[in-house]
């Protein structure tokens, strides 16, 4: 099992950046596929990005693409989440999810571990 744990959330006005890390604890961290998802209040839970066990894939939402770059760093148990020019409707409680396979799925449904969230507030 893996534990999960977010963090570089805040306030920040829009065209600002924020860099989101999601640090793993545990099994192998090199052994899991790493995704972002994210919940603003009132709408259902949606992806961002994920990548795969050696970075050799990744995913953005079409919503985010251009902006918000994922990347890992096995030797530090770490995936992070560069946001770059963001908007006020970029808010939300951004959650990093883990799962034990090569195929990094934009589902969240595929991911069985969770952080706890970070939130990030993009002020207009």
């Amino acid at each position: 099992q893996v534990q999960l744990v977010e963090s570089g959330g805040g306030l920040v006005q829009a065209g600002g950046s924020l860099r989101l890390s999601c640090a793993a604890s545990g099994r192998t961290f090199s052994g899991y596929t790493i995704a972002w998802f994210r919940q603003a209040p009132g709408k259902e839970r949606g992806f961002v990005a994920s990548i795969s066990l050696t970075s050799a894939t990744t995913y953005h939402a079409d919503s985010v693409k251009g902006r918000f770059t994922i990347s890992r760093d096995n030797a530090k148990n770490t995936v992070y989440l560069q946001m770059n020019s963001l908007k006020p409707e970029d808010t939300a409680v951004y959650y990093c999810a883990a799962r034990a396979s090569g195929t990094p799925y934009i589902t969240g449904a595929e991911y069985p571990y969770w952080g706890q969230g970070t939130q990030v507030t993009v002020s207009s």
